[in-house]
């Protein structure tokens, strides 16, 4: 399992998403979207997702911290 995240480096939720996939060992690519805002508009408009963390698994658009919280839950 890999997974790929949109975040701010000062933003709780991100950094509480980054930190659950860590614990669980699932490797990570983090795009940190602090000086991007132009990048970042593009990545929310491709998902249909307004707000940061944008999470992907194995390439698959999740959602943010609610939601990848509750698939790794499951």
């Amino acid at each position: 399992m890999k997974a790929e995240l949109y975040t701010w480096t000062y933003c709780p939720h991100c950094n509480s998403a980054v930190e659950l996939l860590e614990q669980r060992g699932i490797e990570t690519v983090n795009h940190v979207m602090d000086t991007k805002p132009d990048e970042l508009a593009e990545v929310k408009a491709r998902y249909g997702h307004g707000t940061v963390p944008i999470v992907l698994i194995d390439g698959e658009f999740i959602g943010g911290n609610d939601a990848l919280r509750a698939l790794l839950k499951a």
